[in-house]
């Protein structure tokens, strides 16, 4: 795994330091976007500095996007391979009332609106909110 690691790594052009490689792993794990907070927890004695600035720089690399679902922390998940973070990568997210969970709806791209002349689209913002599968059983 940690060779898998890496190369998603190497292919982002992020350097492979063991705290990057450590919250890679943490979030291919996930199944749900995560926060720092959330993150932080599972790392007790790591630097929520050091944590933020990897979180940072995944991000910079289009590594991770985050996700503002209305909860007061920015959500973070993993990027599919292909994606640049473009609008047409763009996804709805869903935001479950019960257990608090984010999830990205990677089927379900971001709706571009119809402008007026001279405005440019480029970020979008679209979460739904409600029960997911797993609380609904």
């Amino acid at each position: 795994m940690k060779k898998e690691i890496d190369n998603i790594l190497n292919l982002k052009n992020i350097k492979p330091t063991a705290m990057r490689q450590l919250v890679l792993q943490v979030l291919t794990e996930q199944k749900t976007a995560i926060s720092l907070p959330e993150l932080e927890q599972k790392f007790e004695k790591a630097d929520k500095a050091t944590l933020y600035r990897t979180l940072k720089t995944f991000q910079e690399n289009k590594l991770i996007h985050s996700i503002e679902d209305g909860s007061g922390s920015l959500r973070y998940a993993l990027c599919e391979d292909f994606c640049t973070c473009e609008p047409e990568h763009l996804h709805v997210h869903f935001l479950c009332n019960k257990c608090g969970k984010t999830y990205c709806m990677k089927d379900l791209p971001v709706p571009q609106p119809d402008l007026p002349n001279g405005f440019e689209f480029s970020s979008a913002n679209f979460v739904v909110k409600g029960i997911c599968s797993n609380c609904k059983k």
